[in-house]
Order: C-alpha cells, then sequence, then structure tokens
C-alpha cells in the first residue's frame, strides 16, 4: 500500500491538530459569521472512474498530478467502497445517506426529490447550494439554490444544459464547461454563507469521447494489459461467463470509434454502429491491414483504454483549474475539496470494462480530500468508508447531527487521525440490475479488512476470497474444506448487516420502473 512521503510532523504538531481542526466552528459560539467559521464544500465527482487510473493511487497506465496534490496536501482514503456499484442508485445513496432498498432507488429508476437529502438538510442550516454537471436521477434537482445539469446521459461536446428557466447549449467540451460553470458559482456566489457545491463530471463514462487535446496525448502510447485480462473464469460461478461486459466481446464499433462506411444514415447507421465486431481493418502506414483474433483483442484493449484515459486526463487538468480557482478568491484555507467517483470501474481486470460486480476494481471508490484546518497533509487511511457516510459528513463539517434514519457515520474522526474504536470493520453490498444491460447477475456480499463473500442470490452460488492472500480476486475458496469456518463466520456477518441495515428484499424480486430518457425543456427566453 503507498504511504505518505511528506515530512514527518512533530509530536507537538500532532497534539495541535486536533485544535486547528475545530477551528472552523469556535467562531459560530462565539457569533461569527458562519461564512467565515464552518467551511465550504466542494465535492467533486466523476462517473466511472477507477481509482487504478490515479496515480497517487498507483497507477500503472496513467499519471494525474492535479489527483496527486490533492492527496498529497490532504489525505488519501484506500478503503471507500460503493454499496451498489451503478451511477443512479449510488449517486441517491450519496444525497440520503441511505441504501438503495430504503432511498427507493436500485436501478436506473426515478429518484423522488421529496424525501429529505443532505443539500435540504445544509440549505436548511444556512448554506448555499448548489449543483452542476450530470445528475442522472430521472428527476430534477431538490434542496439546492442552484443548479444546472445535463439532460439524461449528457453529451461531451457542445452538451445541453439545463436549470429551472430552460436549457441552453454550451459550445465546447463538457469536462471544460462544468468547471467553467462551477467556477463562475463560486465566483458569484453570496458572500455571507458558505457554500456546499456539488460539480459532477460526465467524464469518463462510455463511449469515452475524449478532446482533441487529450486524444492526441494517448493516441500513440501503448497501455500496459492488467495481469488478468485474459481471466478463463476457472473456479467462480456462472455470473462472471454469462456478463456481456466483456472488453474483447462487447465493446461496439461506436465505443471503439470505427468510421462507418459512406451512406450509411438513420436506423441503418445505428445497428452498424452498436455491432460488436469480430474483426477490424486498420491501417498502418499507408498499409491496409484486418486484424482478428488475439490481435483484435490486444488492439480493443488499447482503443478503450486510450480514450478513456484521455477522458481521465481531461478531468484532472480541470481539478488543477478548480484548485487555482479556490486560491484566487481566496477560500483555499477555508474549503473541503473531495474528489471522488460514483463509483470504481474495470480497466481491463478480469477482462471486463464497466462496473457493477463486487470484485475491488468495481466495489472502490477514489476518495482524496483536503481540508487544511483539518487535515494532516500527506495522509492515508484505510478505514471502510461507504457513500452511506458521504451526507453525515457533509452535515457533521456544517456543525449538524446525522438524522437517525442515515446509515453512514461522519469522516471527520478518521481525516483527523483519530479513528473510533468501534469503526465499522466490514461493509455490504448489494446489485440489483439483472440481466440490466451488460447481463451481470444480482448479488449482495460482504467486504471485510481481509476477506470478501459474494452470494448471487437468483443462481444460488457463492464466491469467496482472501483479499490478502490472493488481492486479484482470481482463486474461489467458497468450496475448499479449509474455508468452511471463516465461510460460516462471514456468512454470519453478512445475514447481521443485512439485518442491521433493514433490507429486507424489497427489491429481490421486483423493481421499480426505469426512468425513460426525458430531453431538457425549451431553451431560454433571451
Amino acid at each position: 500500500m503507498l504511504r505518505s512521503t511528506m515530512p514527518s510532523i512533530s509530536r507537538r504538531s500532532m497534539l495541535t491538530l486536533p485544535l486547528l481542526a475545530g477551528r472552523p466552528f469556535a467562531n459560530v459560539a462565539r457569533g461569527g459569521s458562519a461564512a467565515t467559521s464552518r467551511p465550504n464544500i466542494l465535492f467533486v465527482m466523476t462517473d466511472d472512474h477507477a481509482s487504478q487510473a490515479i496515480s497517487c493511487y498507483g497507477s500503472k497506465v496513467n499519471q494525474t498530478p492535479n489527483f496527486d496534490r490533492l492527496a498529497k496536501e490532504g489525505m488519501r482514503m484506500d478503503r471507500v467502497f460503493a454499496t451498489n456499484s451503478i451511477c443512479t442508485p449510488s449517486r441517491a445513496t450519496i444525497l440520503t445517506g441511505k441504501y438503495s432498498h430504503l432511498n427507493g432507488v436500485p436501478v436506473f429508476n426515478r429518484f423522488d426529490g421529496a424525501q429529505p437529502t443532505v443539500a435540504k438538510l445544509l440549505q436548511q442550516a444556512g448554506y448555499y447550494t448548489a449543483m452542476v454537471g450530470k445528475w442522472h436521477l430521472g428527476s430534477d434537482p431538490t434542496g439546492f439554490d442552484y443548479w444546472n445539469i445535463l439532460p439524461g446521459q449528457g453529451v461531451y461536446n457542445n452538451p445541453t444544459l439545463y436549470d429551472k428557466d430552460g436549457s441552453a447549449v454550451y459550445k465546447g467540451y463538457a469536462t471544460d464547461i462544468i468547471t467553467d460553470i462551477t467556477m463562475d458559482v463560486v465566483k458569484n456566489r453570496p458572500k455571507d454563507k458558505p457554500f456546499f457545491l456539488m460539480c459532477h463530471h460526465k467524464a469518463p463514462h462510455r463511449e469515452w469521447t475524449p478532446d482533441e487535446k487529450h486524444r492526441k496525448m494517448f493516441e500513440n502510447l501503448r497501455i500496459p494489459q492488467p495481469a488478468t485480462l485474459r481471466d478463463d473464469y476457472a473456479g467462480r460461478t456462472d455470473a462472471l461467463r454469462e456478463q456481456q461486459q466483456s472488453v474483447f466481446r462487447d465493446l461496439t464499433r461506436y465505443d471503439l470509434k470505427i468510421k462507418p462506411p459512406a451512406g450509411l444514415s438513420g436506423g441503418d447507421l445505428r445497428q452498424w454502429l452498436m455491432a460488436k465486431p469480430n474483426e477490424v481493418e486498420i491501417e498502418v502506414d499507408g498499409v491496409k491491414k484486418t486484424l482478428a483474433g488475439r490481435e483484435l483483442e490486444d488492439w480493443k484493449y488499447q482503443r478503450y483504454m486510450q480514450d478513456y484515459l484521455a477522458c481521465v486526463q481531461s478531468v484532472d487538468d480541470n481539478m488543477g483549474r478548480l484548485l487555482d480557482s479556490l486560491d484566487a478568491n481566496g477560500i483555499a484555507e477555508n474549503t473541503v475539496v473531495i474528489y471522488t467517483s460514483d463509483q470504481g470501474f474495470f480497466l481491463g481486470e478480469h477482462g471486463l470494462f464497466d462496473k457493477r460486480f463486487m470484485y475491488e476494481e468495481s466495489l472502490r471508490m477514489p476518495f482524496l480530500v483536503r481540508w487544511p484546518a483539518g487535515i494532516r497533509p500527506g495522509s492515508t487511511s484505510e478505514a471502510i468508508g461507504i457513500n452511506c457516510d458521504f451526507a453525515p459528513t457533509f452535515l457533521d463539517l456544517a456543525g449538524q447531527s446525522t438524522p437517525s434514519d442515515m446509515q453512514g457515520r461522519s469522516f471527520l474522526p478518521v481525516w483527523k487521525g483519530k479513528t473510533p474504536r468501534n469503526w465499522r470493520h466490514s461493509m455490504y453490498y448489494r446489485y440489483y440490475h439483472d440481466p440490466g444491460d451488460h447481463n451481470t447477475r444480482a448479488h449482495y456480499g460482504v467486504r471485510t479488512d481481509r476477506h470478501k463473500l459474494i452470494y448471487y442470490w437468483k443462481k444460488d452460488q457463492w464466491e469467496c476470497y482472501d483479499l490478502a492472500a490472493d488481492p486479484a480476486e482470481m482463486h474461489n475458496i467458497y468450496d475448499e474444506p479449509k474455508a468452511q469456518k471463516l465461510v460460516a463466520r462471514l456468512k454470519k456477518e453478512l445475514y447481521r448487516l443485512k439485518k442491521e441495515l433493514k433490507d429486507d428484499d424489497q427489491f429481490a424480486n421486483e423493481q421499480p420502473k426505469e426512468s425513460s430518457y426525458v430531453p431538457a425543456p425549451p431553451p431560454k427566453k433571451q
């Protein structure tokens, strides 16, 4: 595991750290201005950014200097996990502090904005609240003083965004535009209130369309392949063999940016683009060549990764712009900056793209946080966190208590280097979207400090892994005689958590109707 390279801090500094951490709230009791005593919160989230594509997490495929800057100046959390690894459910969990079975969003269904959210609670507590970028919850935002969002998934180039007054087309690249709007919100915000600002990027979501500058950075690079790219799934359940998120089998011509033949249009063009090619013709040094078999597999992986990483690089550059804008506005010291993704992502591990499975690459969310008043620079933490914890953390920063129906707890003691003794040592996961977009089998499971147990309940099949001995999760020990005591303990913990979290199989057999794409409202009046 990576560790801080920052200079060691003296014992005296360590002893004074809790006092420093308390300063943002000190003036409130003395009648000080809320804007100067409670910290601003800037929450930046991407869609599908794998932690293994961030250099401070040990990436072998790219360098991300601005994310690294956050880690260097704050904390890198190494064990923060999504409780349901797809976009809409994760976003609902972040807003409510509740698992999918309680917030009503287990799949891509509509989020009920009438329910309590952290944005509403912070708004009531005197924060200026704003939401910019990808919302993807099938309903309009509530609890925000200002919002300007992409309709549905949105697009990378010349995106439409809409607010309460209507829609507008913004010329340029989505990551740049969302950053521009976010910086404008910071600049023009009410200065007599602290702010809670959610900046949500579309990137690096499928179909991974980079801007030209960053595309060129990666077009001729050969990206190292993960050791498990050609996993044969021996000893695992049927779920891996049945999935349709294979880099080799399931990427389309559209994903791979293959130019269509002249003359195709309409439905014929769409059908051609959505096909999954078994051979591809490319041109190398003016000579045409047809790729098939293993050669085509290698090419598909490179095309996927080149575009994906170029999208990530744009986000990293814009993270730098955001950090610089906080400096320019003189508010960096009193602003908590958080960077995360709505879940992890497969970058060829187990031969996969996308997320959904409970394997580490999909389960783990990157989580970087900088807070000069409360976090020692260059810190790391292995405390197990979940996305239910985000809302309680935001509320704690604002000096507010956590509602009793939220299922997470505040990260603040972890950030201050004082992880409570009763902090969780296991987390519960549940994925429902079966068959869904990628034919990924429904499952739930438990992940502890060292082990993982996964149950595919519709197939009645199990997997169990020792993450210390087998971090790549290649060897299923569930049926091994010597693992039976361990399996029994993990099952006991799994069902304890399931009961404690009030998961009564609410959506096990019948799920809410998925929300259809709703186009943006008419253009704004000039």
